[in-house]
């Protein structure tokens, strides 16, 4: 979901210059947040074979959906990478679906595969933000947006639906509340539960307002565990809201503590204070254009990535081991994001 995030202002730029209609290609993950981008007028969610997903996929598979495609009429086709990535693939499947145009980064020649391209200098050369590698994509093209900020669409009633269910707990409209987003897709961004427990027990002790625990339904133990260490004043509400329920929820919070993953890119979508507890996986995708903090740890050697590249990159920028945010920092780093301002906030990124 992220990652479909950190498109919409290349998708923004690709419409407002050509007034374009957008169908967007994308996982069955990834579709879960599309339908709440402004920029996407409809997706098709197919999890292709070379993108990391637990359900097989068939040559024949391939076919029905490139004939899919083929009856589309496309007129072009953008394939949008992270640079430990090869656009061949997609592109192969975009020539045999018969899309006329194709653009994308690729770092050899493509030859016919590709229409359009711009050699891939990431990550030897340097490494930017993948919100601006993205956007640097669709200018090749003469592709530029009125703005670049993230951006994120929910109704009203998903609003109302929220404090519909927090009533249990007690929290109104007029009582905010700090969000803590423990859960991870992947073992290498896991922050310590005994350290999520002692950061909550000191932000009710300084700030007196609820803490929601919050997750998907297979993170709710996670989120229990967490909230029964805490005690009174934390709440569970892993698995409890939808996906445009929980956008709404983090647009309504007073700050959000999170490990990096898609809620850092919905907080910086929704403008929400932002403190992110950052494994040092992917350089590039930290939040763009919030007022946030990062705080990074390193990950630990027998979980860090088996892509060459990646682990080219981690050796080169991360060679330097560093340790769990303490408890104290995150709290720190939560004073200077409520009382924000440019004079006491330095450790801010303006990405």
């Amino acid at each position: 979901m992220g990652d479909v995030i950190m498109t919409a202002p290349a998708l923004r730029a690709l419409k407002e210059t050509f007034d374009a209609r957008i169908t967007l290609l994308t996982s069955e993950s990834g579709s879960l947040i599309s339908a709440y981008l402004p920029e996407v007028d409809e997706t098709l969610s197919f999890d292709l074979p070379w993108i990391k997903s637990d359900q097989p996929v068939s040559g024949e598979d391939l076919s029905v959906l490139a004939e899919k495609i083929r009856s589309y009429h496309f007129d072009a086709v953008i394939i949008f990478t992270v640079y430990s990535q090869s656009a061949l693939p997609a592109a192969l499947f975009s020539f045999l679906a018969g899309i006329p145009k194709r653009l994308a980064y690729n770092r050899e020649n493509p030859y016919d595969l590709l229409t359009h391209w711009l050699p891939d200098h990431e990550p030897f050369d340097h490494i930017i933000h993948q919100v601006e590698r993205d956007l640097n994509l669709v200018k090749h093209i003469g592709a530029i947006p009125t703005h670049d900020f993230l951006s994120l669409t929910v109704g009203r009633n998903s609003v109302d639906s929220v404090f519909y269910k927090l009533k249990p707990f007690e929290i109104s409209e007029e009582k905010s509340w700090i969000v803590l987003h423990p859960g991870v897709s992947e073992e290498k961004r896991k922050y310590p539960g005994r350290l999520w427990i002692e950061i909550g027990k000191q932000l009710l002790k300084k700030y007196h307002v609820p803490l929601l625990i919050t997750g998907s339904e297979a993170e709710i133990e996670i989120a229990e565990s967490i909230v029964a260490g805490i005690g009174t004043g934390a709440f569970n509400v892993a698995g409890k809201f939808t996906i445009e329920e929980f956008i709404s929820l983090i647009s309504k919070s007073r700050a959000v503590i999170s490990v990096n993953t898609s809620t850092i890119h919905i907080a910086a979508a929704m403008q929400t204070p932002l403190v992110v507890l950052y494994a040092q996986t992917n350089p590039q995708h930290t939040p763009w254009k919030s007022v946030h903090v990062t705080l990074p740890f390193s990950v630990e050697d027998q979980l860090k990535s088996k892509n060459t590249i990646v682990r080219l990159v981690s050796e080169k920028l991360f060679s330097k081991v560093i340790p769990y945010p303490d408890p104290a920092e995150v709290l720190e780093a939560i004073s200077q994001i409520l009382d924000y301002n440019t004079d006491t906030l330095p450790t801010v990124r303006f990405e």
